[in-house]
């Protein structure tokens, strides 16, 4: 797995088998756990930033963070479900 989904691994502790499961079969998934690393890595750089659109650029991050920490929890919650087969006659 790459890193990105290492970092959602982490992110995401208590889920970590499911976030295994789903990046092993799920590429758009993997983009997803890759760009969350990105994100959090950029909402860092900007918190150690002097410039003058510091403020501005972490608001944005956060605001994309939490959208995709969403995105994450909604895909989670899918792969976790398992499917319910009724017993045949």
């Amino acid at each position: 797995m790459g890193n990105g989904v290492e970092f959602v691994k982490s992110a995401f502790n208590e889920r970590a088998k499911v976030v295994e499961e789903l990046a092993a079969c799920n590429e758009g998934f993997r983009d997803l756990c890759d760009d969350f690393e990105i994100a959090n890595d950029e909402e860092l750089r900007w918190e150690q930033s002097t410039a003058p659109e510091r403020d501005e650029r972490l608001a944005e991050y956060r605001e994309l963070i939490d959208s995709m920490r969403t995105e994450i929890e909604q895909s989670l919650d899918r792969a976790a479900v398992v499917p319910f087969n009724p017993p045949r006659p």
